[in-house]
């Protein structure tokens, strides 16, 4: 599994911790280091099942300083991937990558289903 996160967001450290406590075999990745590539992003985002506006960290300072909100509905998925993969602070987080899915942000009863 491939575990993204910013490790000083409360509900990522949240999130780690939970993976710990069920002896989960990751890899840890810190999203403001190593950011997602745009293509990484369009294979989550059509495993995860979820529509791309979803991989938006959209109580983030940087989201709200570009006008995303009133932005968004307007671009294309190639520019949302592009911008997306600009900047890892523009991603939700975190996100759990496994063999079979990937989630965005935390909601234990999904991690559940998810982590064997």
């Amino acid at each position: 599994m491939l575990f993204v996160e910013y490790p000083k967001c409360s509900t990522c450290q949240k999130a780690k911790r939970w993976l710990d406590s069920r002896g989960a075999d990751y890899q840890d990745r810190h999203i403001a280091e190593q950011n997602p590539t745009a293509e990484e992003l369009r294979l989550w985002q059509r495993k995860s099942g979820l529509p791309l506006r979803k991989f938006f960290n959209t109580s983030g300072l940087l989201y709200r300083s570009l006008n995303l909100k009133d932005r968004l509905p307007s671009m294309t998925e190639v520019e949302m991937l592009e911008l997306l993969a600009s900047d890892g602070m523009l991603v939700k987080r975190p996100i759990l990558v496994t063999e079979d899915t990937v989630l965005v942000g935390f909601r234990e009863a999904d991690w559940e289903k998810a982590v064997k």
